[in-house]
């Protein structure tokens, strides 16, 4: 037999978590969630240093690789993907980070109405629970993700802050408030010491309802389709070699999969250019050119201080201080284990004629070995990192054969636009600078990366093609556009174009890259999602005028 569920939702990722919640609410509608890989019972998801183990650990994580390419020297980098419930907000950098105003209206200025900031304001709010000082008229009490300020400081990042105003860098204490410029403290998915994942905040609290199947270990391997209408999801239930199960939906497939796994499932099941899927042998379904496509992400190369006078997170997380930290998060919750890789924010402009930052900078009283935030340095060190916030770069994610379970293609084109190059070089210039303000030179004893010799725009450049690494913030691969753009793959609603009884709610939706990390975007598509599918009216959208 084949089981029914009025909507199915493969991915338990940070959108399909919200979906399954949102759409189980009231009761009306069964609803099954499918996730490829396992529950969240790792106790490494939950203690938030242990972002350092889950970056490289296959039982939560899908260790996919980029391809190799000209900017990165020809190296290939990991694209870390969670593997859990919760999806990435299991395993991410626990960043809060909405991004600009002018992200959003640039979406709805495209042909995607109902996307404009004032339009998606009210779901941001929706789906958080700020802890802390700021302005309601931008920010939520009442959500699921506990959002905080963090209760741990460091003299450098003080000196650090101290040093960005001293150059002209305002204060900003609420970067997702009416302006994201300046510096301060990030506020983080972290509550009482412990991650908040969309699991923690949305998948757990909903999983006792009669009407929400959750299933594990079931990676999804096509999209059953009747013509043009998505019927139902086939899985393979334990992974390759496992039993195969059909699930049939009463109204809709809903792919949550992520930036990665939607597009490619989209193209094995036969969805997509048409000259891909000959080149992989699949029948094809439906053509539509843009899956896949538009991939970015954000690039960052990190500059390195070696640090005198002080300790740095270096030293306490050897040894026997590292026992004594792993003792005070015990019985305290506090410490460096209860940390986000990054502290401190800096979003400024990389050449000062710009009206609004182009930059995002990074802070934080440590370092790592090549750049990789898996492994510290052993020397007391000092990071900033900085990326083009809205680059320009395109890439793709493509099936490489028609089995479902092997890894695709992932070609982000890292800095192959010469705008990014260009703001980047602006980045790490800036970093440099940020790193020898009077306020830290008491701490600063030398700088290792890219290191006092590299002064020219190849140089850095060079710098930027050896050690640059990704943020983790792939976006984009099926895209949000109206018919009439070719590259487009949802509508506004976020139906697939073409078909019937298919949506993607994901952050492959995105049209262009929000000046941001990403999970705050996707917990927001995951709310205004699950509205579009229900035919709820919106919320009231929030007057510009009040917007800031």
């Amino acid at each position: 037999m084949t089981d029914r569920f009025d909507y199915i939702i493969v991915g338990a990722g940070t959108a399909g978590c919200v979906l399954a919640n949102r759409l189980t609410a009231d009761g009306k509608h069964s609803v099954c969630i499918l996730e490829a890989g396992g529950r969240d019972w790792n106790p490494m998801l939950h203690i938030p240093a242990g972002f350092m183990k889950t970056l490289v650990d296959p039982s939560v994580n899908w260790l996919y690789k980029t391809e190799p390419s000209h900017w990165t020297n020809g190296r290939s980098i990991l694209a870390a993907r969670g593997k859990t419930l919760g999806g990435s907000s299991a395993i991410n950098g626990h960043i809060y980070n909405r991004g600009q105003r002018l992200d959003f209206d640039g979406w709805a200025q495209r042909g995607n109405r109902g996307w404009g900031y004032a339009d998606i304001l009210p779901y941001f709010r929706r789906s958080e629970r700020r802890v802390g000082d700021s302005d309601d008229t931008y920010r939520g009490r009442d959500g699921g993700i506990v959002v905080t300020d963090p209760d741990w400081h460091h003299p450098l990042c003080a000196a650090f802050i101290e040093g960005a105003v001293s150059i002209g860098i305002p204060r900003n204490r609420d970067y997702n408030g009416a302006s994201q410029d300046g510096v301060g403290y990030f506020q983080r998915a972290i509550h009482n010491g412990r991650r908040v994942s969309a699991a923690r905040a949305f998948l757990h609290p909903a999983a006792g309802r009669a009407n929400l199947t959750i299933r594990t270990h079931a990676h999804a391997t096509q999209i059953l389709l009747e013509g043009r209408r998505a019927v139902g999801i086939r899985y393979m239930a334990g992974g390759r070699g496992g039993r195969e199960v059909e699930l049939r939906a009463n109204k809709e497939v809903i792919l949550a999969g992520g930036v990665v796994n939607s597009p490619q499932l989209l193209q094995v099941s036969g969805i997509g250019p048409a000259d891909l899927l000959g080149r992989l042998g699949v029948p094809v379904q439906h053509a539509l050119a843009g899956v896949g496509e538009n991939l970015r992400d954000h690039y960052a190369p990190r500059m390195v201080g070696r640090v005198r006078g002080i300790d740095t997170i270096n030293e306490r997380a050897r040894g026997v201080r590292l026992a004594a930290e792993i003792a005070k998060w015990m019985v305290t919750r506090k410490g460096i284990l209860s940390l986000s890789p990054t502290v401190v924010h800096c979003f400024w402009k990389s050449h000062e004629a710009l009206q609004t930052n182009d930059l995002q900078m990074t802070f934080t009283p440590a370092s790592y070995k090549e750049g990789v935030q898996s492994q510290l340095d052993d020397f007391p060190g000092m990071t900033v990192a900085a990326w083009q916030q809205r680059p320009e770069s395109t890439g793709w994610v493509r099936a490489r054969s028609a089995d479902p379970l092997a890894p695709p293609e992932i070609q982000p084109n890292y800095l192959a636009h010469e705008m990014d190059r260009r703001v980047l070089l602006g980045g790490i210039r800036l970093g440099r600078r940020l790193l020898r303000t009077a306020p830290l030179a008491p701490y600063f004893e030398r700088e290792e990366y890219p290191g006092e010799p590299a002064q020219s725009d190849d140089e850095l450049l060079d710098f930027a093609r050896q050690r640059g690494t990704t943020t983790f913030h792939l976006m984009g691969t099926c895209r949000m556009g109206p018919a009439s753009d070719p590259s487009a793959v949802v509508d506004d609603q976020l139906r697939v174009h073409g078909l019937e009884g298919l949506r993607v709610v994901d952050a492959s939706i995105m049209p262009t890259m929000p000046s941001a990390n990403l999970n705050a975007s996707t917990l927001m598509i995951g709310e205004k999602g699950s509205d579009l599918i229900l035919g709820r009216a919106p919320p009231e959208a929030v007057p510009l005028a009040e917007a800031g």
